[in-house]
């Protein structure tokens, strides 16, 4: 079983709960060693003194402050002396509505867990109230020598703990970015489609349907190079859309999403897009479904990019929404020749 990260007392009004701190969450990364290249050997990050050069004991490691004539030494107990109630309060300072605070606050999760079987009902009582209130609370407390501001929700009948971030660590985009574009004006063709396609791929959020599949590409990397095979690269980023092709990529997308293989996987998902774009597949006029299918005798190196699209669609050729025009037409010829 995992160990608490803190431990301490939640409390609101006169009500207090000892609780302990856990990590809600846990990472896949595959970790690397440093090694010296062509040796087997470690290379290790340790602490020495920048004067002597020689190698210094955590326990004789203290902080300093550079104040730029000196330095102020802070010992560790010190910071521990000073933090509010002795970190070890987790005080509710007031309950805001579920959707008040900004997500770009949000930081870590955690699950708060009563400490002992005797507080279990001072615990699910808060757990039910703040579920029928639809509130969250926000607290304030002490862990690791910071000071952290925090939501506590009510998920799934337990308690969770959000790290916040300071309102002064939000960076303003404005004066962080020089290349914001403002609001472009866009033509009511345009947006209409845009407006389109996210309707077209609109989707029921389900996590389980998403993988790292970076980290699976690092793992069949290290079993191809123990094995002695190399390792196919991975296709090129897809070229930006540029200004003049907007309508073109746009179309050619639309298109890509409405394809029978894409619109059978968003049936499994029940969104209502799935009915929406049979309907209007349904109301194509007859003159441009054969004008569609009169692309399939023509050579592909006369086709534009939305026809290339099409033929790509219609052949199943996969990863073709991140193609290039000379990419389509390699694919559409490789799958010619296999014929």
């Amino acid at each position: 079983m995992a160990r608490p990260v803190w431990a301490g007392v939640l409390s609101f009004g006169l009500v207090s709960l000892p609780v302990g701190l856990y990590t809600a969450t846990d990472t896949h990364t595959i970790h690397f060693h440093q090694l010296q290249r062509g040796t087997s050997d470690r290379i290790r990050n340790r602490r020495v003194n920048e004067r002597t050069g020689e190698e210094v004991d955590p326990k004789d490691i203290v902080k300093g402050y550079d104040t730029g004539e000196e330095y102020v030494i802070v010992e560790p107990e010190e910071l521990d002396d000073i933090a509010p109630g002795r970190s070890r309060t987790l005080e509710i300072t007031g309950f805001v509505g579920l959707d008040e605070i900004d997500p770009i606050f949000f930081d870590k999760t955690y699950y708060l867990a009563p400490r002992g079987k005797g507080y279990a009902k001072v615990y699910s009582l808060l757990t039910q109230a703040l579920g029928r209130a639809e509130k969250t609370g926000v607290a304030t407390f002490v862990m690791r020598q910071h000071e952290y501001l925090v939501a506590v929700k009510a998920e799934d009948g337990l308690l969770t703990l959000h790290t916040l971030h300071w309102a002064d660590e939000i960076r303003d985009p404005q004066q962080e970015i020089d290349s914001l574009p403002g609001k472009s004006a866009a033509s009511a063709k345009e947006l209409k489609m845009a407006e389109q396609l996210i309707d077209t791929l609109s989707m029921k959020w389900d996590p389980e349907q998403f993988h790292d599949t970076f980290q699976e590409k690092v793992a069949a990397l290290i079993k191809a190079k123990k094995a002695g095979d190399s390792v196919e690269k991975a296709e090129p980023a897809p070229e930006p859309s540029a200004a003049v092709d907007l309508m073109e990529a746009l179309r050619a997308s639309l298109e890509g999403a409405r394809s029978p293989k894409d619109t059978g996987a968003k049936a499994t998902t029940g969104g209502g897009a799935t009915k929406r774009t049979a309907q209007r597949t349904a109301k194509k006029p007859a003159g441009k479904q054969r004008a569609h299918a009169s692309h399939k005798g023509r050579d592909p190196h006369a086709m534009n990019k939305a026809e290339l699209y099409k033929k790509a669609t219609a052949a199943g050729i996969e990863g073709r929404s991140t193609m290039t025009r000379e990419q389509l037409i390699e694919a559409l010829d490789g799958q010619r020749q296999a014929a």
